[in-house]
């Protein structure tokens, strides 16, 4: 008599699944170390600049072209040293949310896995933005502790399309500005290697986190999304004004009052920022995020 073996019966896979799968095969291709791609061991080369000079907040003021070309490269390795601090901070934030998503879910699922991958990822890269940091011979940057209690609170509140378009806010913002600096020959190599990691690997965040806002705002009615776009648009100008810490200037031998007074008023780094978010615009426009009220939030921190 043949044994009737019925076949165990597989779990219908969903659409999240099968991005996350695709997510998980492209980070087993083409993933990076940082303690062994990265040149930990030169002496830091104070002939070149940290980032790209157009991106330094004083580019194209009267105080840019008052200093010596040893000052600018000076202001730009400070400079790109705060972006990383903030950077680690904005990164801690996303870890968390990531994990409270993720809590208690089926863990044999591709999405469940992704997540772990990419906190793996996030984890690499903090580390790699402190060395960093610590090699242009920065001091820790903070954000101000206003931003870091609303942080705290965020990370605490913030849940669906809230996290995940926050991590893309942050994520995007930092991905134009780095792709530029990983090309130029004129910022230090070791941060150009930084930079080219951090862009190769987070495309793949960023993927993962619009889909995740679309998945979550399908089932969002119109008070959830005007609540949830005015939290993203808090966060965003949090994220993105805590970005150079105003003690760059003072570390890099210039008076910090007037350097921020020029800062601040520096039509150039507005025009770079506004370009740098144009994609990201039209990501939160297709969602319905975009409201008068997140707007307003948005132009305050010149995104738009």
């Amino acid at each position: 008599m043949a044994l009737n073996i019925s076949r165990p019966r597989t779990k219908s896979r969903t659409p999240d699944d099968g991005i996350a799968r695709r997510l998980l095969d492209s980070s087993a291709q083409l993933s990076y170390d940082p303690l062994t791609e990265v040149d930990w061991e030169t002496p830091l080369d104070t002939e070149f600049h940290g980032a790209s000079p157009e991106w330094s907040t004083l580019y194209g003021t009267a105080y840019w072209n008052e200093m010596t070309e040893a000052q600018r490269k000076a202001l730009t390795r400070q400079e790109a040293a705060s972006v990383a601090s903030t950077g680690i901070w904005f990164e801690m934030i996303l870890q968390q949310m990531v994990l409270r998503d993720i809590y208690a879910k089926d863990p044999t699922s591709d999405t469940f896995q992704w997540a772990l991958t990419e906190i793996a990822d996030e984890c690499r890269h903090s580390i790699m933005f402190a060395r960093g940091a610590k090699k242009l011979q920065a001091p820790a940057y903070r954000p101000h502790r206003t931003a870091v209690e609303l942080g705290r609170l965020f990370k605490t509140v913030a849940f669906g399309e809230a996290a995940y378009a926050a991590i893309l806010v942050a994520e995007e913002v930092l991905d134009v500005m780095q792709r530029d600096w990983m090309r130029d020959e004129r910022v230090v190599p070791f941060v150009r290697t930084i930079n080219n990691i951090h862009v190769v690997e987070e495309s793949r965040h960023m993927k993962f986190a619009r889909d995740e806002t679309r998945r979550h705002l399908a089932r969002a009615g119109r008070t959830r999304r005007q609540i949830q776009s005015l939290l993203i648009a808090v966060a965003a100008y949090v994220i993105v004004t805590s970005m150079v810490n105003r003690k760059v200037y003072a570390n890099a031998g210039l008076d910090e009052e007037r350097a921020l007074r020029e800062a601040k008023a520096n039509e150039h780094h507005k025009s770079m920022m506004r370009s740098s978010c144009s994609g990201l615009m039209e990501f939160l426009t297709s969602v319905g995020l975009l409201t008068k009220p997140a707007l307003f939030f948005y132009q305050r921190a010149n995104l738009i």
